[in-house]
């Protein structure tokens, strides 16, 4: 036999070639709509551009499959049931990998390729992602005035406006807490859920107790965990996005108008989950039984 013909994969006879009338991967995947989606404004098109657009394209992807899942975790929290929600948070940590890997992608855009489309941007800006800003939403970062960009798209702005309203992941961990016979004031189980939420001492003593007693609480403390781990991976998200934006354009002004990476430093002192931070500066080592 030939070295040519050795380098040859012969079809199997049960594969499907004849797809006239069937369902094809391109039907399923609406490929014509999605890879159709990509239309650079550069003219000619700059080469790089393709690469920004795909970049941000598949990170609204992978936020889509974010909220999707966080919304299940919070609908199992509400239904008491934390177990089936750290199956979800395994994906939930993958999905964020993804979005934080991929900024290694972007950063092989240089400030001069950049600068030959940024122009085309107009006022554009991730600032203006509706999916970030309720991802943000879903974790209990609420603030009103984010909702400024979208006043004019009625049915996004309708559904932030519902995820403004409703309790975060956080707000109903504490709320099952409360129903599970933990000490959370009142304050933190019913309230307005349009502010941003407020760190309180009372949550973190209950906190205190679930982390000094572990065995007797482990679905709370695994819950707790999970809400670390998915809050420190955002942050590291958000940090990594401000280090691209150093590297391409420096301390320029952003597109959208803000300050750039002054402003996205900002958000690294935000805080989803404040006490599940503060419990570990307060937790003390196990007292010894005496004579050891």
């Amino acid at each position: 036999m030939s070295a040519r013909a050795m380098n040859k994969r012969d079809l199997e006879p049960g594969i499907v070639t004849d797809l006239a009338g069937r369902t094809t991967y391109g039907d399923y995947l609406q490929l014509d709509r999605l890879l159709s989606a990509q239309v650079p404004r550069s003219q000619p098109p700059h080469h790089d551009e393709l690469l920004f657009i795909v970049q941000h394209q598949t990170s609204e992807l992978w936020m889509k499959l974010l909220i999707h899942e966080l919304s299940a975790c919070i609908r199992y929290i509400q239904a008491d049931r934390l177990e089936p929600s750290f199956k979800i948070f395994a994906r939930v940590a993958h999905i964020q990998r993804m979005l934080f890997e991929q900024w290694s992608v972007l950063e092989t855009l240089t400030p001069n390729e950049y600068l030959e489309f940024r122009d085309t941007l107009g006022h554009a800006s991730g600032f203006q992602s509706f999916q970030y800003r309720a991802l943000e939403f879903l974790l209990g970062n609420k603030d009103d005035a984010a909702l400024g960009p979208f006043k004019h798209v009625q049915g996004v702005h309708a559904e932030l406006e519902r995820l403004l309203e409703s309790p975060g992941i956080y707000d109903e961990f504490l709320r099952h807490l409360a129903r599970m016979g933990h000490d959370i004031p009142r304050s933190h189980v019913e309230r307005d859920w349009r502010q941003p939420y407020e760190r309180s001492p009372q949550v973190m003593e209950v906190f205190r107790r679930i982390y000094e007693d572990t065995e007797k609480h482990w679905d709370a403390y695994e819950m707790c965990e999970k809400l670390v781990d998915t809050e420190e991976r955002f942050q590291l998200w958000r940090y990594r996005h401000m280090m691209t934006v150093m590297r391409i354009i420096g301390f320029k002004q952003g597109t959208g108008g803000s300050s750039g990476v002054g402003f996205l430093r900002k958000a690294l002192d935000l805080r989803f989950f404040p006490e599940l931070w503060d419990v570990r500066t307060a937790l003390t080592p196990p007292a010894k039984p005496r004579g050891v």
